[in-house]
């Protein structure tokens, strides 16, 4: 064996994707190759002819409505709830393979990796998964039968046969949030793999059909190219519900494909931003303020939809704002020792030196040689922090803990800021007195903004949160309703009718 084959058997490789009925050898593999640092991957995804994916689809649609459809929701919860404690315990197979593979895959910190599964998992166990189904439906029973509606008669709530997902790899494991949602609508699911983390939704799947083997087939996970060719089109085509998460070009290529009956529930790009009032801003306060931001801009590099760009904070408080900066880059930088940022690409580069450069060339065009912007850190430090003296709108930032702090003297310059921006708007974090809080939601929500967290708490979601404004699970349904009517008719043809 030559030196190069040597090296080259060396690399682990792993199968990803989960498929029922059918036999490996009867499809074709691509191998994604991942490396970090001296690390190295390759991952086995599994490419589907279109006959194949309309089989899979049948198999999982008929699986869904013989095995799910039948269980309670409280069965299903169960099932979830034993999947999640595998999960959430470390000596667990399954959590010692997922904390080794995802940080080479992603290539965020390992320590990162970790907390950050656990902080989300622990969204998914039972009393979590209740609210999730409580939050959307009064009753939660009418997922189950038909229950008594308020105006007579009765409701039931049915989900998709077939519920498609086309999931983004941005964060770890996140495919897990539509997974479960499409489990407590009892829809059979078949979810696309990203090739940027191809690995968690086929270890979901195949936990879930170890705790409870006759859900076996209720699902599947599969993968295409980019958009996909007519294996792709397959699978739509026999799609009742399609929901999808990516960017808005990604999201307009699936819609177009789709045949106008097919619902379909798309996610795209968002801008998160937060709020600091002067009345957060005390000598004691702005320090822990500031390491609560830090820590929502640091989880996985911002890459999240709920992840913060910009700190509009206020001016009059014992600290300033561009005093509040400083002491977000001197958190920053405490947690780039602690969580070091992943490895970038070129382009990656390429974005936070243009963001950067951009920033010092308005700094030194300023009139009266005044900075417009000024940057605190350098660029060898693994983050930046932008400090503005005057209101600007709000604007992306180049990621990979790049944030900007901009000093506003009052709470209607955060609303101008904003303005125009609602369809990229979605969550905020604010620190402010109660009174303030009440006023800034009004504002905010008036603006677009459709969830309001605490500093800090900004990049971890609660369970059952209104994802973009929306439901987890009502959209997903169709309510069938019997009428007043029918069921006063069925009297009369009742054996006790005589």
């Amino acid at each position: 064996m030559t030196p190069r084959a040597a090296a080259a058997a060396a690399v682990p490789r792993v199968r990803a994707g989960y498929l029922p009925g059918i036999d490996p050898a009867d499809i074709a593999w691509q191998v994604l190759p991942f490396a970090q640092g001296g690390a190295r991957l390759e991952v086995e995804v599994p490419v589907l002819t279109p006959a194949q994916m309309e089989a899979l689809a049948l198999r999982v649609r008929e699986a869904a409505a013989r095995h799910l459809q039948p269980m309670a929701v409280e069965q299903i919860i169960a099932v979830i709830d034993q999947a999640i404690a595998r999960l959430l315990d470390r000596r667990d197979p399954l959590r010692r393979q997922a904390e080794a593979l995802l940080p080479l895959v992603s290539g965020y910190d390992a320590e990162m990796v970790r907390l950050g599964l656990t902080g989300f998992f622990k969204n998914f166990r039972a009393p979590q998964l209740r609210r999730f189904v409580a939050e959307d439906f009064s009753n939660p029973l009418v997922l189950d039968g038909f229950q008594p509606a308020p105006k007579g008669g009765a409701v039931r709530a049915f989900g998709p046969g077939l519920l498609v997902h086309s999931w983004a790899g941005n964060v770890p494991a996140l495919a897990l949030w539509s997974f479960v949602c499409g489990l407590l609508v009892k829809a059979g699911s078949i979810g696309k793999l990203p090739s940027a983390e191809p690995l968690f939704a086929g270890w979901f799947a195949q936990l879930l059909a170890e705790v409870h083997p006759p859900l076996a087939d209720c699902f599947a996970v599969v993968w295409w190219k980019g958009a996909g060719g007519d294996d792709a089109a397959a699978l739509y085509a026999q799609a009742d519900t399609v929901l999808a998460y990516g960017g808005n070009e990604s999201l307009d290529a699936i819609r177009r494909r789709l045949p106008v009956t097919t619902r379909f529930l798309p996610h795209g790009h968002k801008l998160g931003f937060g709020v600091v009032t002067a009345a957060a801003l005390d000598a004691l306060d702005a320090p822990a303020v500031a390491r609560r931001a830090a820590w929502d801009v640091m989880r996985y590099d911002q890459q999240g939809c709920y992840s913060p760009h910009v700190f509009y904070v206020q001016r009059g408080g014992a600290v300033s704002p561009r005093a509040f900066a400083g002491y977000l880059a001197g958190e920053l930088a405490q947690l780039a020792r602690r969580f070091p940022r992943r490895p970038l690409d070129v382009e990656e580069s390429a974005a936070v030196a243009g963001w950067r450069q951009a920033l010092e060339w308005r700094g030194l065009s300023a009139p009266g040689g005044a900075a417009a912007d000024e940057l605190i850190g350098t660029p060898e430090d693994a983050w930046s922090v932008a400090y503005g003296d005057a209101p600007k709108p709000l604007a992306p930032t180049a990621l990979q803990r790049s944030v900007q702090v901009v000093a506003v003297d009052a709470l209607d310059d955060v609303r101008r800021a904003i303005a125009g921006h609602g369809a990229f708007l979605q969550t905020a974090g604010v620190a402010a007195t109660p009174e303030e809080l009440q006023r800034l939601a009004a504002l905010l929500g008036a603006a677009g903004v459709t969830r309001i967290s605490a500093i800090g708490a900004m990049s971890t979601p609660e369970a059952g949160w209104h994802h973009d404004g929306r439901f987890n699970l009502l959209d997903l349904v169709r309510m069938v309703e019997i009428e007043p009517s029918a069921e006063s008719a069925a009297e009369a043809f009742a054996p006790y009718a005589d």
